[in-house]
């Protein structure tokens, strides 16, 4: 009896003493952040270790650095024709064949002369009487048998004759159609026994030897642009082929409507790879400098129309960094570079980010990392040899594009 009124006691009591316990837990006072222990994790935020700023820094390279502009443009030929006869007539002869070669002065198409041939032969006949009565007349006159005057009319009778067969040849020559240069004939548009009227189309020829290229840039590029340049030209139906060409001409008058200037270069074609009408993208060269110095564009602060960079100088100690806010004269731009005119010199350090924690001159920085510079020229790098391309025997002769530059 006794010891089943003792388990409900000690139940009673082990309640009453876990309920007192957990009391005590939940009231004790919390502990300041004095008497926390210090994390080792560092807090993160712009300042570094000692209060320092930290910044990213790169170093003021060397490299070639090009001028120019790229555009686009189609290809003509240097001299280009359709012969057309002046007068009509139907054609006796074809004296060549589909793309042959032709030389100036070659007689191409003949049309029919008989008719003017025939008037040839009259005016000499003519020409023959006139010539014969005027040296009678001038032997008569001698002897004082006829008047000066008879002489005088002869005298303009063996001019007429005269004028009279050099029409007649000028009309049979317009019947002769000859090549007016030398060139490559294209496919013609008629046979012999076609009747032609004055303007109609015959065949083409085109002086494909050295062949202009006609393209168009931006009036900003209007002083720097100078006959004798050179531009890169590529085009799409020959991939992976570069043509050099030499600027010939450059358009006196600013078009209007799109504010560019037209240009013309010349590529030499003695290899007749190239045909006119071809799409081209040019890349006009205006200079090259092989020390330019560039510097990350991230690194230009610009400020009240100015540009500036931060750089790095030894600090007081010899182990540290100070900055210093720089002026600087900027160049070219391509991307991811710009040059620096004035301002910087080879090797020196700026700052590309971080520069917003750097409030004035003096400040006290540490560098976190270094911006990857191009490997040395003489650097263990293993690469796969590409097959060399071919190299083309030069040609004899000189080049049509740069004796005595085109005009």
């Amino acid at each position: 009896m006794a010891s089943k009124i003792i388990y409900p006691v000690v139940a009673a009591v082990g309640i009453a003493t876990l309920g007192a316990v957990a009391w005590w837990y939940q009231n004790q006072p919390a502990k300041s952040s004095a008497d926390a222990p210090l994390s080792s994790t560092p807090i993160s935020g712009s300042q570094g270790v000692a209060g320092k700023p930290s910044v990213e820094v790169a170093r003021v390279d060397v490299m070639k650095l090009v001028d120019d502009a790229q555009a686009v443009g189609s290809l003509r030929s240097r001299q280009g024709v359709m012969l057309r006869p002046e007068i009509s007539g139907r054609i006796t002869q074809l004296n060549f064949r589909d793309g042959d070669r032709v030389k100036a002065g070659q007689l191409l198409v003949q049309l029919d002369d008989r008719l003017p041939m025939a008037q040839v032969q009259q005016a000499q006949a003519e020409l023959s009487i006139a010539v014969a009565n005027h040296k009678r007349n001038q032997e008569l006159v001698e002897q004082n048998f006829i008047s000066r005057r008879t002489v005088d009319e002869s005298a303009a009778a063996l001019q007429v004759a005269e004028a009279k067969l050099a029409l007649a040849y000028a009309t049979a020559a317009r019947l002769k159609i000859l090549a007016p240069f030398d060139g490559l004939a294209g496919i013609r548009l008629v046979n012999v026994g076609d009747y032609l009227k004055d303007g109609a189309d015959i065949v083409n020829i085109e002086d494909i030897e050295a062949i202009f290229v006609d393209y168009r840039l931006p009036e900003r590029f209007q002083s720097k642009v100078r006959r004798g340049q050179t531009a890169v030209v590529e085009l799409d139906a020959l991939p992976n082929r570069k043509f050099s060409a030499v600027l010939q001409a450059i358009d006196p008058l600013i078009d209007a409507n799109g504010r560019s200037v037209g240009v013309r270069a010349c590529i030499d074609n003695r290899r007749l790879q190239l045909r006119p009408g071809m799409f081209a993208r040019v890349n006009s060269v205006f200079g090259q400098r092989e020390d330019a110095r560039v510097i990350p564009e991230e690194a230009i602060v610009p400020q009240a129309g100015k540009q500036f960079v931060i750089k790095l100088l030894p600090g007081p100690d010899g182990q540290g960094f100070v900055t210093q806010r720089v002026e600087v004269k900027v160049g070219q731009r391509m991307p991811g570079k710009v040059e620096v005119l004035d301002g910087l010199a080879v090797g020196d350090t700026v700052v590309i980010a971080g520069q917003q924690r750097v409030q004035r001159d003096g400040t006290v920085v540490r560098v976190l990392s270094m911006a990857a510079a191009p490997a040395a020229p003489d650097a263990a790098v293993v690469t796969t040899p590409k097959p060399a391309a071919k190299a083309l025997a030069p040609l004899a002769g000189p080049d049509p594009c740069r004796a005595g530059l085109i005009r």
